[in-house]
């Protein structure tokens, strides 16, 4: 393939992608934080097993594409032997905070600007500035002296892939099994309402998020495999892509956009084109100083997090799920952790509230009153 169509189909798959999964989750409210909030406050699952239920397809479409060696996410960064655990724990840590201090993760900021919203392009930008500072400006330090090499290698299984993993410890035949049960228990977790069975609206969400992470695990092997020039091999994310794209429109390089840009200005485009069919496009900015400080400071904690952790809600919680790895638990329960602090901070007035009602610290202070 002409080294010219490769650069032009890299960032084009890249924006298609984007444009279906913005509009998408434009017009169904699709949102991480946002089905946290009803979990948590409202007592209602179904943003949450929508989110679960959409990360689950990604699996299963994935996987399948792989058994027919139509899909190989082999190359990716979540399959890489060594897991960098300090830094998933952290940067878990500080996204989800962030997250709750913003109002959304990073794609759902980039959501909510298709629709018109300022303060999100604050967030995004300040996003973006963060993770570039913590790729390869003054916070890179600290994140290559002191968190990276805190890590455990996978030397027996070559790979972060919990199959493969269980597979190097009890032998190959447990790779399947692992891999369906996997699959099975959030699928089974997710139906076990029977008012959610009935939302076949929120389950097309779920399957077309679905669709398009794995998509990415086709287009970007293929394309890595014809063109002449390095591609990476990469699914749905949203901060890295994000310094990424302001990379892209400040500074030439002579590098042509990749597929994670055209994801970023894809979903913009897509949250667009649906705001404005639902005549639903609002200009809005911050109120005050005190919002704006909020969303600042929930940008680079975000930022910082998010090149951490190795991803987002979306890049690890869906796209390294969509492979199995081992990282997806301990990020996205500290993430999941994170935005309850932050949360808890703004509604509750202490971050620590959570902690100190949580069920174990409850009962250690009952036994030491005894």
């Amino acid at each position: 393939m002409e080294t010219w169509l490769a650069a032009l189909l890299l960032p084009l798959s890249g924006l298609i992608a984007g444009g279906v999964l913005g509009y998408v989750a434009r017009r169904n409210f699709f949102c991480t934080l946002s089905a946290l909030e009803q979990h948590w406050y409202a007592n209602n699952s179904s943003g949450l097993r929508t989110w679960v239920l959409a990360a689950t397809f990604a699996a299963l479409i994935t996987q399948a594409l792989s058994w027919l060696s139509i899909a190989d996410p082999s190359g990716a960064i979540y399959l890489a032997p060594s897991f960098g655990w300090l830094g998933a724990i952290v940067g878990g840590l500080a996204f989800g905070f962030g997250m709750a201090l913003v109002g959304t993760c990073g794609f759902g900021a980039l959501v909510r600007l298709g629709g018109g919203s300022l303060k999100s392009l604050i967030s995004v930008l300040v996003l973006g500035l963060s993770a570039l500072s913590t790729l390869r400006g003054l916070l890179a330090i600290g994140r290559t002296q002191a968190v990276e090499p805190v890590s455990v290698t996978f030397s027996a299984a070559g790979s972060q892939s919990i199959p493969a993993i269980a597979g190097s410890w009890a032998g190959s035949w447990a790779t399947l099994p692992v891999t369906l049960l996997l699959l099975a228990a959030p699928f089974a977790w997710v139906f076990a309402d029977g008012k959610f069975r009935r939302n076949g609206r929120a389950i097309g969400t779920a399957l077309t998020v679905g669709m398009v992470v794995a998509f990415g695990w086709v287009a970007t092997p293929w394309l890595a495999s014809v063109a002449f020039e390095p591609v990476r091999i990469q699914s749905a994310s949203f901060v890295t892509p994000v310094a990424e794209t302001i990379m892209q429109f400040v500074v030439f390089t002579g590098v042509g956009p990749n597929y994670g840009v055209g994801m970023v200005i894809g979903t913009v485009l897509g949250s667009m084109i649906a705001a404005r069919s639902a005549d639903d496009v609002r200009w809005e900015a911050c109120e005050d100083a005190r919002e704006l400080s909020r969303h600042i400071l929930g940008g680079i904690c975000m930022g910082f997090g998010g090149v951490l952790a190795l991803g987002c809600t979306i890049g690890q919680g869906i796209s390294a799920w969509s492979v199995l790895a081992v990282s997806v638990p301990v990020v996205m329960v500290s993430i999941v952790f994170g935005a309850r602090m932050g949360l808890a901070w703004l509604i509750e007035g202490s971050a620590l509230s959570p902690v100190r009602h949580s069920a174990i610290v409850l009962r250690l202070s009952r036994l030491l009153e005894r």
